[in-house]
């Protein structure tokens, strides 16, 4: 008989997953330090420093490096043909420093109106405030004390996503049993997945993207909110849910799968606690702002709504395929997005409610992870956003740090995770190259429309993929990594006949 979940230690006891043995992409890549663990390596290693947070955290840094570095030619603004798109080098934080007034000690919101929640303002003008006066006191310009002050800043933020994404993955605890005080042995019966955090630090797109705009901030502020709510504490992942929505706006869209699968489980209170403490805070953040200088902060919610189709989103590949002049009004395109996107969120809360619901798995009976077929939080939030970006007319190429999180929480597996970001890789580079082409185009220069439609296309359909791949292992759980549920067991195979014989074997004498 199988053993019982009472029998099994706690997953803190347990090695962790080894990706090598687990991935055939990391396994492949094991190669390049010696190949996979071994049969006679000591798992977990004996360790004194370079333990795995340690390794993927060194692993997030130098890519960070990277990316101040390939940003590092447009840190010091005056842009000069077209530099910024030649050397793929843009950023907003360089470019708002004059747009935003920052570099005349203006104050967000009192003294000029932010296209940013409150957070990110807030985030944006004490930085400004110290690069202006930094640069008052040196003779200086302030622009590039700003970019650098906030690329250091940005980098502390995706550390610590980094580190909290590891904690998550170490700890991997259940979040779908019942009762208030369900078995400890229960709740740590998924494996310990410490190694999951590599895949957001080596991520090929932060090397590009980690410094074009604000996003890193807020990642950071949400991460925590994943990691209280698999602890139980709802009201510090309220706290750290309304920081995140007070940063970006994109994080709101965690509630409909938390409530969703709360109403499935029958324990809405600690839904309810989380929701009500994400809305306290991000009130008490946003309302002094709203009382004093309503209009400026009106300014993020007028400008989403009245914004046309942007580059590179699906109705601007669909409009440059089919020519379809209607994809032109903003308004017309807004009334499809929300029906899209509303018809995606009633399908991923079917999907919540419904998948999984078996109270047993044949030939396993017994066994606690046989009932782990609750689709988890992180697939779903997920999903959520990802619709909202391939239905949305707004994707701007740093969206894709926004599912670089949720990825690894809701898939955390190699293969697919590449090509989308080659596709990402893909984009983000050809994107320059269109802007490129529509401002200098008196010199020939850029890529052509075709390119860019390919890798705006490109971008959309791995997206899809992924989302696709997510919703297969939420209705077969078997293939999820992060529950490792044991396999199907085969049918015994028959007894042999013995030779000759043309029915059933004798039974043997009494």
């Amino acid at each position: 008989m199988p053993p019982s979940f009472t029998e099994q230690p706690r997953s803190t006891e347990r090695p962790p997953v080894a990706p090598t043995l687990t991935d055939r992409i990391a396994r492949i890549a094991s190669g390049l330090i010696g190949g996979p663990l071994g049969d006679h390596a000591v798992d977990p290693p004996r360790r004194r420093y370079w333990t795995p947070v340690r390794v993927i955290l060194l692993t997030g840094l130098i890519a960070f490096a990277v990316n101040w570095l390939q940003k590092y030619p447009c840190a010091a603004g005056g842009w000069t043909d077209w530099s910024q798109y030649t050397n793929a080098c843009y950023t907003d934080i360089r470019a708002l420093w004059g747009a935003e007034r920052l570099n005349e000690g203006a104050v967000p919101y009192r003294d000029h109106p932010v296209e940013y929640p409150v957070l990110t303002g807030w985030f944006m003008g004490i930085l400004g405030q110290i690069a202006f006066r930094a640069g008052n006191v040196f003779g200086t310009d302030g622009g590039p004390i700003f970019y650098h002050l906030n690329a250091i800043v940005l980098f502390i933020c995706g550390a610590a996503a980094i580190a909290i994404l590891h904690k998550i993955r170490e700890d991997n605890r259940r979040t779908d049993l019942p009762g208030p005080n369900p078995d400890p042995a229960l709740v740590h019966s998924r494996p310990s997945r410490p190694w999951d955090a590599m895949m957001l630090a080596a991520a090929p797109v932060v090397l590009v993207t980690a410094t074009v705009n604000w996003d890193l901030f807020a990642i950071a502020l949400s991460m925590p909110f994943f990691l209280y709510w698999q602890r139980s504490r709802p009201i510090m992942a309220g706290l750290f849910l309304g920081l995140a929505v007070a940063a970006k706006f994109y994080a709101l869209l965690f509630i409909g799968p938390l409530l969703v699968l709360a109403l499935r489980q029958r324990k809405l209170l600690p839904a309810l606690q989380t929701t009500a403490a994400a809305a306290v805070v991000w009130a008490l953040i946003n309302a002094p702002v709203a009382y004093f200088w309503r209009d400026s902060w009106m300014r993020f919610f007028e400008l989403n709504s009245e914004r046309p189709v942007d580059w590179g989103t699906g109705w601007y590949v669909l409009r440059g395929v089919t020519g379809w002049e209607r994809l032109w009004d903003s308004e017309f395109v807004n009334d499809l997005y929300l029906v899209l996107f509303a018809l995606s969120c009633i399908g991923i809360a079917l999907l919540g409610c419904f998948a999984g619901r078996r109270s047993g798995v044949p030939g396993l009976r017994g066994i606690a992870t046989a009932d782990d077929l609750m689709p988890r939080l992180a697939q779903l939030c997920f999903l959520v956003v990802a619709a909202f970006l391939l239905f949305g007319k707004v994707w701007s190429q740093q969206y894709v740090l926004w599912l670089l999180p949720l990825a690894v929480l809701a898939r955390p597996k190699w293969g697919a995770f590449l090509l989308w970001q080659a596709a990402e890789l893909f984009y983000f580079f050809s994107f320059y190259g269109k802007m490129l082409q529509v401002s200098a185009e008196e010199e020939g220069r850029g890529i052509p429309e075709f390119l860019f439609l390919t890798a705006a296309a490109s971008r959309w359909i791995m997206v899809a993929v992924m989302c696709a791949l997510v919703v297969q292992e939420i209705l077969i759980p078997r293939l999820d990594a992060v529950r490792r549920l044991p396999l199907r067991p085969k049918p015994a195979a028959p007894t042999p006949l013995p030779r000759g014989a043309s029915g059933p074997a004798p039974a043997a004498a009494p």
